[in-house]
């Protein structure tokens, strides 16, 4: 299984080129994001990409941006991805990622959501993964599992830093969920959170190593089930990003780190941690295929 890696235009300032640059310089597969709000835009965004080699990964979020509109009824978001995800082929993604329901539903609206959006996917015939977030259907361990049970079929986007906080701790308490998770798990948005907020100011501090060490657990967990179940490609996002998740220093609001350099970072530090999992792997299946040799 290989690891494919993908810049996140999430607090990307530059333009397309730039973006397309820093993916052929640092050795990612491609971009993950939204798409242009025009069709000339979503036109250059699809040409340029295939021109350089790299893919798309399309985010989506349903009625609404990150946060939910709290009255928006199940049908509209079920309007609302259909509508991005028409757009969204226009720029021939390899999957959706969709930030989608509410987590003010009860789990039966949740199941029935996420049962009607999976076949809006197939009739469109585009992949379709669920991301783990605050303030939506899956923005916690335990309503999460009980949707997943009640929806065999039904894939994952796994950022667990939304979690932590939501929890205030590390989930590593809750193998169950974690272990039913990795079953589903599409797509990895390697972002580490903490007990207090879901992106601690640097993962290559000494400070956070527990966090990091954590989820680079759960994202082994993962890679190992996914490798099980005959995955070639696995894909991930480094996903630090700005909007309140960067800590800066009172008063002058300067940034504490930059998120582009730790976002480069965390994929050159996944991609040795998966290259490792990945020869564990084999070397175990080579271990237990090798013949046992009976000596008297």
């Amino acid at each position: 299984m290989e690891l494919h890696v993908f810049k996140t235009l999430w607090g990307h300032t530059g333009d397309l080129e730039e973006a397309i640059a820093a993916c052929l310089q640092n050795e990612f597969a491609g971009l993950e994001g939204q798409v242009p709000d025009s069709p000339a835009g979503r036109k250059k965004f699809r040409m340029k990409l295939a021109q350089n080699g790299l893919g798309f990964i399309a985010e989506i979020c349903t009625a609404g941006c990150y946060v939910p509109r709290r009255q928006a009824a199940l049908s509209e978001h079920l309007e609302s991805l259909r509508c991005q995800a028409e757009v969204a082929l226009e720029c021939h993604p390899r999957f959706l990622t969709v930030i989608a329901g509410c987590d003010a539903w009860r789990v039966e609206q949740s199941v029935n959501f996420f049962g009607e959006a999976m076949a809006v996917a197939v009739k469109l015939g585009v992949p379709i993964s669920f991301e783990t977030h605050r303030s939506r259907s899956l923005f916690n361990p335990w309503t999460t599992r009980d949707i997943l049970r009640q929806l065999p079929a039904m894939k994952l986007t796994c950022d667990f830093s939304h979690w932590c906080v939501v929890c205030e701790r590390l989930v590593g308490d809750e193998p169950d969920v974690l272990s039913l998770c990795a079953e589903r798990a599409h797509h990895v948005h390697a972002r580490v959170g903490y007990d207090q907020g879901p992106q601690v100011p640097h993962p290559a501090a000494p400070l956070h190593r527990e966090a990091l060490e954590a989820h680079e657990r759960w994202w082994t967990h993962i890679w190992r089930n996914q490798s099980a179940r005959g995955m070639a490609v696995s894909t991930l996002t480094p996903e630090f990003g700005p909007d309140g998740y960067l800590h800066s220093l009172p008063f002058t609001n300067v940034p504490v780190a930059d998120v582009i350099q730790i976002n480069h970072w965390m994929a050159g530090r996944e991609k040795k941690l998966f290259a490792e999992v990945m020869m564990s792997v084999a070397s175990r299946t080579r271990i237990q295929s090798e013949p046992v040799s009976i000596t008297h």
